[in-house]
C-alpha cells in the first residue's frame, strides 16, 4: 500500500477526530474508543511509511548484478571497461539503468583475490567476470560452483584445467581466450626488425603470477633460440622492483627489452614506457595501451575488443544462457601498433615494411 493509499484508507475508516489529531481540542478529553482508533491510525500510517521505502529498495535491487573481479585498479582498466560496457550495450544492458555492477579491485595484491571472489559469492551476484589472468579465474572457480563465471585468459584454458574443452567448457565457466602468450616468436622477430643488430634481450616478467610467468619463460626461450637471440629474465612484482630492473639494465646494457604480458606489468605501463625511453632501450609489449603512453612497439590481441566480447557474453548469460552451452571464444584479432615519435626519440628508423603493415602508427 502506498503512503497516499494508507492515508485515504485511514480517513475512510476512522471516526471523526480520531485521525485528524490536529483538530482534537486539549480541553476535550478523548473517550476510550477515540483513543483506540487514534492509536490504530498512527500505527497504520507508520507502517505504510516504513513499507514504502522497503518497496522502493526491493524494486531497485531487482536489477541483475554483475560481479567484476580484477587484480588491478579501476584507473588501470579504463579502456578495457569501455569495451566491456560496449558489449553489454550491444545486448541491451546499460550499467545503472537495467543492470548493476559490483567491482572488486585487488590493487595489484594477488593474495586478496580469493577473498574478493568469496565476497562476490556472499553477495549472490548474478554472474562473475574473472578478469586479469588464470589466477583470478581459478579463485572464482574455487569460490562457487553455481554462479556463472566468465573469464578472460591469454593461456590455453583447457591445458590449464580451467574448462573441459573449448566447445563444451562444462560446469559454470566459459569465456574469452586471447593469444598474447602464444606470440613470443612474432614479437621477437618484430623487435629484431627494429634493432637488426640486437643479440642480448632482457625479458621482464612478474613472478607473483606463476602461471603467466611459466608460460612466458617457456615461449620466449624457445622463440629466442630459433632466431639466435640471447635472453636474460628479470623479475618485478612491485614498482620498486621495476626501478631496480632498469637500474640493472643501465649497468649491463641489453640491446632490447621484451615485457611479458601480465596484469601487473600492464598496470605499470606508464612507468615502464618512460623508463625504457629514459634508458634509450627499444622495447616491445603485448598490447596497444603501452604504445598509447609512449611504448615503442606493441603486437598482440585487441584487448579492448576481447572485453567487448566478454561484455556481450555476460549479456547472453543475463538473458538466460548457461555457461555450459557457450563455447570458449578464441579472440584472433591481432594488432601491430608503432609509436613513431618514440622511435625518433630513440634514434631508430621504422622499417618501411612495418609502416606498411602496422594497424596504427602513433605520430
Amino acid at each position: 500500500m502506498t503512503l497516499a493509499g494508507a492515508i485515504a484508507f485511514a480517513g475512510d475508516r476512522a471516526p471523526v477526530g480520531s485521525c485528524q489529531t490536529n483538530e482534537v481540542r486539549q480541553s476535550s478529553p478523548q473517550t476510550p474508543v477515540q483513543a483506540v482508533h487514534r492509536r490504530a491510525c498512527i500505527a497504520l500510517l507508520g507502517g505504510a511509511a516504513l513499507a514504502w521505502p522497503r518497496t522502493v529498495r526491493a524494486q531497485q535491487s531487482a536489477k541483475p548484478v554483475i560481479g567484476f573481479l580484477d587484480p588491478r585498479s579501476a584507473e588501470a582498466m579504463v579502456d578495457r571497461l569501455r569495451g566491456f560496457r560496449q558489449g553489454l550495450r550491444e545486448m541491451g544492458y546499460v550499467e545503472e539503468e537495467n543492470v548493476a555492477m559490483a567491482y572488486r579491485w585487488a590493487d595489484n595484491h594477488l593474495d586478496r583475490v580469493p577473498e574478493l571472489a568469496s565476497d562476490l559469492v556472499r553477495r549472490n551476484v548474478t554472474v562473475i567476470v574473472a578478469s586479469g589472468g588464470p589466477s583470478v579465474a581459478f579463485a572464482a572457480k574455487a569460490a562457487t560452483t553455481t554462479i556463472p563465471i566468465l573469464f578472460l585468459s591469454a593461456e590455453d584454458p583447457v591445458r590449464m584445467g580451467l574448462v573441459a574443452s573449448l566447445a563444451r567448457p562444462g560446469a559454470n565457466l566459459t569465456g574469452i581466450n586471447f593469444l598474447n602468450r602464444e606470440l613470443a616468436s612474432k614479437q621477437l622477430e618484430l623487435l629484431r626488425q627494429f634493432v637488426p643488430k640486437a643479440v642480448r634481450v632482457a625479458v621482464l616478467v612478474d613472478p607473483a603470477n606463476a602461471e603467466i610467468t611459466e608460460a612466458t619463460l617457456r615461449d620466449v626461450k624457445q622463440a629466442a633460440a630459433a632466431i639466435g637471440l640471447q635472453v636474460q629474465f628479470f623479475h618485478a612484482s612491485t614498482s620498486y622492483e621495476i626501478d631496480g630492473a632498469f637500474a640493472t639494465f643501465a649497468r649491463e646494457r641489453p640491446d632490447a627489452l621484451f615485457v611479458g604480458a601480465d596484469p601487473f606489468l600492464n598496470s605499470r605501463r606508464v612507468q615502464l614506457s618512460l623508463l625504457a625511453m629514459h634508458h634509450a632501450l627499444p622495447a616491445i609489449y603485448s598490447n596497444r595501451e603501452f604504445a598509447e603512453v609512449g611504448g615503442l612497439l606493441t603486437y598482440g590481441s585487441d584487448i579492448a575488443d576481447a572485453y567487448r566480447q566478454i561484455g556481450a557474453y555476460v549479456g547472453r548469460i543475463l538473458k538466460g544462457a548457461k555457461p555450459v552451452d557457450l563455447p570458449v571464444v578464441q579472440s584472433t584479432r591481432l594488432e601491430l601498433v608503432i609509436n613513431h615519435q618514440t622511435a625518433r626519440i630513440l634514434g631508430l628508423a621504422v622499417p618501411a615494411s612495418l609502416l606498411a603493415t602496422a594497424d596504427e602508427v602513433i605520430e
